[in-house]
């Protein structure tokens, strides 16, 4: 019997008791029409890329299966029609993966990379670097530096008729 991957997408509404159940139900399809689940997987609730019917969440669920072409139909036809699955993939593949799928195996990789990282504020030279009152340099403590005079006209405040005598004296 020809091998595949298959993964669906629950409503964020929905419990991990119900999206097991689910699961158990495609099962129970699956081995009735004459395959066999070789391994599920359940990813957890993730963040969607857009919006699916109003849902910004998932919970998502790999299933590795060793099943005739019919089942395939039957279990994408019993997900069609279930309020609770917002999309499935179904891909043909030549071997299963043995061992945990690249998502398990990432999730493992995160754990490890945070248990050796431990407490991120442990580090002594972050969060406790004092008076900031030296980052602009000489300028004073964080006011607006002096600009100088940059050209132009004069900007002095004067009255309407001590610009018009400048004017006509120059």
């Amino acid at each position: 019997m020809p091998f595949y991957e298959h993964v669906y997408l629950a409503r964020q509404d929905a419990s991990a008791q119900q999206v097991e159940e689910l699961t158990a139900q495609l099962k129970g399809v699956v081995e009735g029409l004459g395959g066999s689940v070789k391994k599920t997987e359940y990813w957890g609730v993730k963040s969607l890329s857009y919006r699916l019917r109003k849902n910004r969440k998932a919970h998502f669920t790999l299933m590795d299966l060793d099943a005739p072409p019919a089942a395939i139909n039957e279990i994408e036809r019993l997900e069609r029609l279930n309020e609770d699955v917002l999309r499935y993939l179904t891909i043909k593949v030549e071997a299963l993966e043995e061992g945990p799928s690249a998502m398990m195996r990432r999730a493992e990789r995160d754990r490890d990379r945070d248990e050796r990282r431990g407490d991120r504020f442990d580090r002594g030279d972050r969060f406790d670097r004092g008076d900031r009152g030296d980052r602009f340099g000489d300028r004073g403590g964080g006011d607006r530096f002096d600009r100088g005079d940059r050209g132009g006209r004069d900007r002095s405040p004067r009255s309407v008729g001590e610009e018009t005598q400048t004017a006509t004296e120059e």
